[in-house]
C-alpha cells in the first residue's frame, strides 16, 4: 500500500537485539530476499549492518539492499 506507515520490527545483530522501521513491503522482500539465500533474517541483516556506512542507518540500509536486489532480478 502506498503511504503506509513504517512498522517496527525486532532484529538481533551480533547477540544484540534491535528494531528496524520498514514498511510492510520492504519487510516481505527482505524476508523473500533471506528465505532465497537460505539464510536468517537477522544473519543477512547483521551483513547488510556491517557493509553500512557510518552515515547510512540499518532501515535505510535494508531498502537499498532490497532496492538493489529487486533491481538486479528485473535485469535479469
Amino acid at each position: 500500500m502506498i503511504g503506509q506507515r513504517p512498522q517496527k520490527r525486532s532484529l538481533t545483530l551480533h547477540g544484540h537485539r534491535t528494531s528496524v522501521s520498514l514498511e510492510d513491503a520492504f519487510w516481505a522482500e527482505f524476508r523473500r530476499l533471506a528465505a532465497e539465500q537460505d539464510r536468517a533474517i537477522n544473519e543477512l541483516a547483521a551483513d547488510i549492518d556491517e557493509m553500512r556506512g557510518a552515515d547510512c542507518g540499518l532501515a535505510s540500509a535494508i531498502r537499498l539492499y532490497v532496492l538493489e536486489a529487486l533491481k538486479a532480478e528485473r535485469a535479469g
